[in-house]
């Protein structure tokens, strides 16, 4: 399985970025698919996941300002980022969940100035 990242960049606080997610190779039609992100100094954490089911769950730190919407004929998320913090800059990953198998996306970096 990869998973191709593409979307961040620099954007000054209340812009909007959009981020999305294609998974390739032996991907099951049961899966979790979605974001974290690492800010320097921090842990990993979780921005938003999307099962194939269609359940969603996001942090409380990006609910009402973030989006996450999948295609599930394309293997494909999308992180739809409004009303950007400097709180929100970091590195941020795409995440496959699928069985006992976790895969990760490079990384892409989302930078907010104030």
């Amino acid at each position: 399985v990869q998973l191709q990242a593409s979307g961040g960049g620099l954007v000054q606080a209340g812009g909007s970025l959009r981020l999305s997610c294609a998974a390739s190779g032996s991907i099951f039609s049961i899966n979790t698919m979605g974001w974290y992100r690492q800010a320097p100094g921090k842990q990993r954490e979780l921005v938003a996941v999307a099962t194939s089911g269609g359940s969603t769950n996001y942090a409380d730190s990006v609910k009402g300002r973030f989006t996450l919407s999948r295609d599930n004929a394309k293997n494909t998320v999308y992180l739809q980022m409004n009303s950007l913090k400097p709180e929100d800059t970091a590195v941020y990953y795409c995440r496959l969940d699928r069985g006992w198998y976790i895969y990760w996306g490079q990384g892409t970096q989302v930078t907010v100035s104030s």
